[in-house]
């Protein structure tokens, strides 16, 4: 990849760290701040430095310059450097005589992890506000939040996101009637698993000033009951009409939070994320972090095209940093909402509400304009799109817009890539567009995804193999944290094709599985090609910087359905540890 000028650089970082997470559960890494402020300069900046260091007693796998697999014994690297000088088998040792040896006693040794779909600062945030994830229903997700108000009197919102009404008995939208029985005398503001719906209560609906008359907003919907009252509960563009008077977070909070993400991501293995949609503020701070050596993984902001100052950071261009810590030169549009709360856009009525056909968040002339514009800008387009629509109008676009000369290079991604019509999946390769997908959506979304779409419209959703086999890279990622940020979790979605619990029998959907190595290639090495960083990590090749984890057992060597249970011992980046259980 050519490199441009860099708008910092930096040589080494201060890590933080992490606890141990449990399968299916978040980390409430309360400590986390303190324990950066009071041991990270102990851990690291006053060590000598001591390169190179070989890594032996390891069953070790990575990828070639063809993403092809390679086992290997022992790592070598560059701890001053943070690069990988060689790996091999025992006959390694001999050729660093005076190197540091590190045993890895037997441990199984994988390229750093890669989400290529997450929201860094949403996850801190989300490490803080009621959780509402796996409430069975109305009634238990309600008495969640009043534990939560009891437990946080003096926050002037009660603030929480998880809920999913598919898993409820009835499977409806809520109320505010439960909500205001429980909390009445502060306003309330939930937020769906998938953060395309919120769910309010009357004092909230009050502050926004939303009654009956209230309109409907472009790309969203405000959920009537049949007087044509409100019930609580918004969709998409019309979640910003109780959005934008919840107080914002000072600086300081956005640290905290981001603190805790960092943490939270190292202890599960990610070494890497692509942070999809920030906005200026957030991205600032992510430079000020680096240009003070403190970012501890390495992201990739994708711009939010929302934010006001995007033509600035368009026109300024790309900022390429030789470290790839921060890599700015994507922007994240958004095309329609979610499945769950009908808000993706389908280009046939939902089948189980048939005077539905999903939204547009961005209406097509504006779609257009700002791919338009950031295409011009050089940037690669990353478009939200999960419905059939959302993605056919994408991909329209990509043909108009973008050269044919200049397809392969440019890498277009378009986010999710849920639910396509099967005629336009060949596209994606002709376009050589990315399909950015996240496999843990699958396992979520089974339950209702064939009460959307009909049995029909299945045979292009959530279809892996039949990307793969076409020849389309599958940039993998989980979205957190709309699911949990445990890479696990989505490599074993993409090989079982089943939940937890090993349903359904044989898989959903099983003709689109993948092997095991093309999952674990889809959270490295093609991860990284989907940010330009394919030569520089992800694989564990000569010459790659030196980001990996120990876990505890050989994903090789297991089954199938114990992929998920997987956990991360240490975690390294740039050759140093930054987690260890």
């Amino acid at each position: 990849m050519a490199k441009h000028p860099a708008g910092f650089r930096r040589r080494g970082f201060i890590a933080i760290v992490g606890g141990k997470t449990k399968p299916g559960q978040y980390l409430m890494l309360r400590f986390a701040s303190l324990v950066c402020a009071l041991f990270t300069s102990s851990l690291f900046t006053n060590s000598v430095s001591a390169a190179p260091v070989v890594l032996s007693d390891i069953k070790g796998y990575g990828f070639d310059n063809q993403r092809q697999l390679q086992p290997f014994s022992v790592l070598v690297f560059d701890d001053a450097s943070g690069k990988v000088l060689a790996r091999g088998d025992a006959a390694l040792l001999t050729q660093y005589p005076q190197a540091t040896k590190l045993s890895g006693r037997g441990k199984t040794v994988l390229p750093g992890l890669i989400d290529g779909h997450g929201h860094i600062l949403g996850l801190g945030q989300y490490l803080a506000v009621a959780e509402l994830r796996g409430s069975d229903s109305e009634q238990d997700a309600v008495s969640r939040v009043a534990q939560f108000a009891k437990a946080n009197k003096d926050a002037p919102w009660i603030i929480g996101r998880g809920w999913n009404q598919v898993l409820w008995p009835d499977k409806q939208f809520p109320t505010t009637a439960l909500l205001d029985e429980a909390i009445s005398d502060k306003p309330v503001y939930l937020k769906r698993i998938d953060a395309h719906a919120g769910w309010a209560n009357s004092k909230a609906l009050a502050l926004a000033g939303i009654t009956r008359e209230t309109i409907d907003p472009a790309g969203g919907e405000i959920i009537r009951d049949s007087q044509g009252n409100p019930t609580g509960v918004l969709i998409d563009n019309a979640m910003t009409l109780v959005e934008q008077h919840i107080p914002e977070p000072d600086e300081n909070d956005t640290l905290r939070a981001l603190n805790v993400a960092f943490a939270h991501l190292l202890a599960l293995g990610i070494t890497s994320v692509h942070d999809a949609g920030v906005d200026t503020s957030t991205v600032k701070l992510f430079q000020q972090l680096a240009a003070a050596q403190k970012l501890p993984l390495r992201i990739y902001p994708m711009l939010s095209a929302r934010d006001p100052q995007l033509p600035q950071w368009l026109a300024a261009g790309i900022i390429d940093d030789p470290t790839d810590y921060l890599d700015i030169r994507s922007v994240k549009i958004y095309g329609d909402g979610a499945l769950g709360s009908r808000g993706a856009a389908l280009i046939e009525p939902y089948s189980d509400q048939p005077a539905q056909k999903g939204l547009l968040v961005t209406q097509p002339d504006q779609l257009t304009q700002i791919m338009q514009l950031t295409i011009d800008a050089g940037f690669q387009t990353n478009v939200h799109a999960i419905g059939d629509l959302a993605n056919r109008l994408v991909l329209d676009r990509f043909e108009q817009l973008v050269p044919a000369a200049k397809r392969a290079s440019s890498r277009h991604r378009i986010e999710h890539a849920q639910i396509v019509s099967p005629k336009d999946i060949p596209r994606f390769a002709k376009l050589q567009v990315l399909p950015a997908m996240q496999a843990v959506h699958a396992t979520s979304d089974k339950n209702m995804a064939g009460d959307r779409l009909g049995v029909a419209r299945l045979r292009g959703a959530y279809a892996w193999r039949s990307f793969v086999d076409q020849g389309s890279i599958i940039v993998g990622g989980s979205d957190f944290p709309v699911e949990l940020a445990n890479a696990f979790h989505g490599i074993h979605a993409s090989v079982t094709r089943q939940d937890h619990n090993n349903q359904p029998e044989g898989g959903w959907l099983p003709e689109q599985k993948l092997s095991l190595t093309e999952a674990l290639r889809s959270f490295t090495v093609d991860a990284a090609y989907g940010a330009f960083q394919e030569t520089s990590m992800g694989t564990l090749a000569p010459g790659s910087w030196a980001d990996f984890i120990l876990v505890d057992r050989d994903i090789y060597q297991i089954p199938a359905e114990q992929l998920w249970q997987v956990e991360v011992e240490q975690t390294y980046v740039n050759g140093k540890q930054v987690f260890a259980k």
